[in-house]
């Protein structure tokens, strides 16, 4: 991990074609403005974490129908 530090109007490069500028500097907030092509995908790590729980409880909420439609099934057929 790279650990920078800049002040407010500095920014930083990632590659060629990815800057990152701090806008502004709060008590306990840093405000970044990030210039990428508009193919690069930007999230906030938070976000992105919620969006995979979300698709796993989806995918367990599946797999349980599934199991109640097998088990269900069974007892009908006995």
């Amino acid at each position: 991990m790279l650990v920078l530090q800049r002040k407010k109007g500095e920014s930083l490069l990632l590659g060629d074609d990815i800057q990152i500028s701090v806008v502004d500097i709060g008590a306990d907030t840093v405000r970044l403005a990030i210039e990428a092509p508009k193919d690069v995908k930007i999230l906030r790590k938070e976000l992105a974490e919620a969006a995979i729980a979300n698709q796993e409880a989806v995918a367990d909420q599946e797999q349980i129908q599934k199991i109640k439609s097998i088990l269900s099934s069974d007892r009908h057929s006995v």
